[in-house]
């Protein structure tokens, strides 16, 4: 099973038919979809300008449809990256369950159903790397606030729910 990069390098293959490069763009959203797989097709469909039944669509605008979501995955992976070394360090200082820790965050892990739309045209029209930032602020902004809760507690003398006590 091929990864999101060796996908991405099929899509740009000038020697692979066109519907072979699609097929790769396809796949490419088994990996990350963040509206869902249908949703997400629309959407990059709607953007780059290709039908999103056309079986033999121009190369130029797969390339383009894969660059948008090239470009969302890096926001997430970034995102995914900062979360885990917050985390570490939460982990290190005694905190077992993540300040925000949401249904949200556990669902959406590999960056699947991330803002899952049930209409695939009823997608947002901003390009995804831009939706996706104004998520990952929301999470972050969340997990913040939940942070800031938890050390006015600590201010307050009483220990938050999910923390223990850890000797080091």
């Amino acid at each position: 099973m091929a990864g999101f990069n060796a996908l991405a390098e099929q899509v740009r293959d000038p020697d692979r038919d066109p519907s072979q490069r699609r097929q790769a763009l396809r796949k490419c959203l088994e990996r990350f979809a963040p509206y869902g797989h249908r949703a997400t097709w629309h959407h990059l469909c709607a953007r780059a300008g290709i039908s999103p039944d056309d079986r033999r669509p121009d190369p130029e605008r797969l390339v383009a449809a894969l660059e948008e979501l090239e470009e969302a995955r890096e926001v997430w992976l970034a995102y995914e990256r900062a979360f885990a070394l917050r985390r570490r360090r939460q982990k290190y200082d005694g905190i077992r369950q993540p300040p925000g820790a949401d249904d949200w965050h556990r669902r959406s892990w590999g960056g699947r159903q991330l803002l899952p739309v049930k209409n695939p045209e009823a997608a947002p029209p901003a390009p995804l790397a831009e939706v996706l930032r104004r998520l990952v602020r929301e999470a972050e902004a969340r997990e913040a606030r939940c942070a800031a809760a938890r050390a006015a507690h600590e201010a307050a003398g009483r220990r938050p729910a999910g923390r223990v006590a850890v000797s080091h």
